[in-house]
């Protein structure tokens, strides 16, 4: 059995150093990110089984990078393929995750730190693994503190997690009272870290539907939920809006995040030309989020 992995590592020198994963997510490679704020400089590495991936992945990129600059003003300094043993590449980033606080009652905090909370503190532990969500990102942060505002609130109860990724909306969610839950994304390794977040902070796996699908299967079927949150690209979330819009009941919400700036305006006539009424919209460096409900 091959116990290495095959990495492709970009060293990424941009003014805004969320875009390139967002964009890098798009193509569902396996990776993790970090960033060095001293030196104003960003690490995003792709992980494959087979050394040839990964070359071809570093091949892809550079082929990339001109456009990327051109469009997104990406700087990348920097693109490489090496080896490592795959017990050592969780150390790897572990420095670069700290405790955040949501809110007052939420708070994030990475497995391996320490924390006394507070009796009204509500704590979520989260090993992202190479699954995308750890409360650092600004949409990842807006769809939790939505989770925490609307939480308890007459008729919320159902939540759906589209897109879940490390699971920490749904854990988020759980602890703050929402049922039933499901949760779905389409990488098997996103859902088997889900799982294993979910089992870290005591949730029940009956308390959980945990689905490894995507998104448009997982529309194929019934239902509709009082809080649905949709952390995916903007040109996803638009070209799939009704189906998006069908899971939501009269009067329930819908959080959307991972949107550009530029492409927000669009995203927010798009929901409300089939029923949406933004309630709430938030800014950060480059990406945008909006609170939504439906009419």
């Amino acid at each position: 059995m091959n116990d290495l992995l095959y990495c492709c590592k970009i060293k990424d020198e941009s003014q805004e150093p969320d875009i390139l994963p967002e964009l890098l997510s798009a193509y569902e490679y396996e990776m993790s990110s970090w960033t060095d704020r001293q030196e104003n400089v960003s690490y995003h590495i792709l992980y494959f089984s087979e050394k040839s991936d990964a070359e071809a992945a570093m091949d892809f990129v550079n082929s990339l990078l001109e456009s990327w600059r051109k469009d997104f003003d990406i700087r990348v300094t920097a693109v490489e393929v090496f080896t490592m043993k795959k017990e050592d590449w969780a150390e790897v980033w572990k420095k670069y995750f700290n405790i955040i606080h949501i809110s007052d009652r939420l708070v994030i905090k990475p497995s391996w730190l320490e924390l006394d909370p507070k009796p009204e503190q509500v704590i979520v532990e989260i090993d992202p693994g190479m699954s995308f969500g750890t409360g650092q990102h600004a949409t990842t942060s807006f769809c939790l503190k939505m989770i925490d505002r609307l939480a308890g609130t007459p008729g919320m109860k159902s939540f759906l997690d589209a897109g879940c990724g490390s699971g920490i909306l749904t854990i988020a969610a759980a602890k703050l009272g929402y049922s039933p839950l499901v949760a779905f994304d389409i990488d098997p390794d996103a859902t088997k870290v889900a799982a294993e977040n979910f089992e870290k902070n005591k949730i029940k796996p009956d308390a959980v539907k945990l689905l490894t699908i995507g998104l448009v299967e997982f529309c194929a079927g019934d239902g509709s939920y009082d809080f649905v949150a949709a952390n995916i690209l903007g040109s996803v979330l638009i070209a799939n809006r009704q189906l998006i819009a069908n899971l939501v009941r009269t009067g329930g919400y819908l959080s959307l995040a991972g949107i550009l700036n530029e492409e927000f305006d669009n995203l927010k006539n798009v929901f409300s030309e089939i029923g949406f009424t933004m309630e709430l919209r938030f800014s950060e460096k480059e990406w945008t989020s909006g609170l939504f409900r439906k009419s």
